[in-house]
């Protein structure tokens, strides 16, 4: 069954386990109503199951929209994730509400090809050129999410890491002092990834000048060494980026 298909869906589920109530094999308590959606058949031959999110109060019935599936890679049996129309959850809130059952099974958190989880702190960058600093971050293997070519705008990621980048304008209400390269002088961003040596061949194929090479650092936290493995690179405009590697830790000699 291609669940798939049941994402931006407004779907009718009934709750036959209402919050508060107690699974009748393994005895834990449903925090949230958890239900099926009737005339559908699931992995395991059965109705497809349902958690729903937001509704603080046990339910009989609940229509809400489909945003996004708990996809067992484990078991056959999916679960969607319903929630209140313009209302959304992130991947780690669903995780939590639902950890009461799912922890027992492993599994990933399926969206909608166009969904965007927005970090709550997104640096926006001027920019003077936004096709060569796109040019620079697609080298690091920034995607777009999305983009408004009449604001000459666009929002990019790379996992976790978001940026806002917009071309300056005559009109530019943000700029309250003229800039001059290098901009943002004073600050760099650490970027953390997974895979530092990729990034950074990239920029050394593409001819980008790296402002200084691969290195490990330790930094002190208390009585532990927090490791890095990283390299300085500037944008087209002179943003300072640090693309930084977890090391792990180790204790500190105090």
């Amino acid at each position: 069954m291609n669940t798939v298909a049941y994402l931006n869906q407004t779907l009718t589920a009934k709750i036959d386990r209402p919050m508060g109530s107690k699974h009748p094999k393994h005895k834990f308590i449903y925090p949230i109503n958890y239900g099926y959606i009737p005339n559908t058949i699931s992995g395991d031959g059965e109705e497809l199951d349902c958690y729903i999110l937001g509704i603080y109060e046990p339910l009989e019935t609940f229509t809400g929209k489909c945003i996004a599936i708990i996809h067992r890679t484990n078991d056959n049996d999916d679960k969607l994730i319903l929630a209140q129309e313009n209302e959304n959850f992130s991947d780690d809130e669903i995780k939590v509400l639902t950890n009461f059952q799912e922890r027992f099974f492993q599994s990933e958190i399926i969206r909608p090809s166009d969904y965007v989880e927005f970090n709550k702190n997104i640096p926006e960058l001027s920019v003077s050129n936004l096709q060569n600093s796109l040019n620079f971050y697609k080298t690091a293997g920034f995607k777009i999410e999305y983009e408004r070519p009449e604001n000459k705008f666009a929002f990019i990621s790379l996992g976790k890491i978001q940026f806002m980048l917009q071309e300056i304008s005559d009109n530019e209400k943000w700029q309250i002092v003229p800039l001059s390269y290098p901009f943002g002088n004073g600050i760099n961003f650490q970027l953390e990834v997974n895979n530092l040596n990729y990034i950074y061949e990239n920029f050394k194929n593409a001819s980008f000048k790296i402002s200084f090479d691969i290195e490990e650092n330790w930094y002190r936290q208390g009585n532990k060494l927090l490791g890095n493995k990283e390299f300085l690179i500037q944008d087209p405009d002179g943003y300072l980026l640090r693309f930084s590697e977890d090391l792990g830790e180790k204790n500190a000699d105090l």
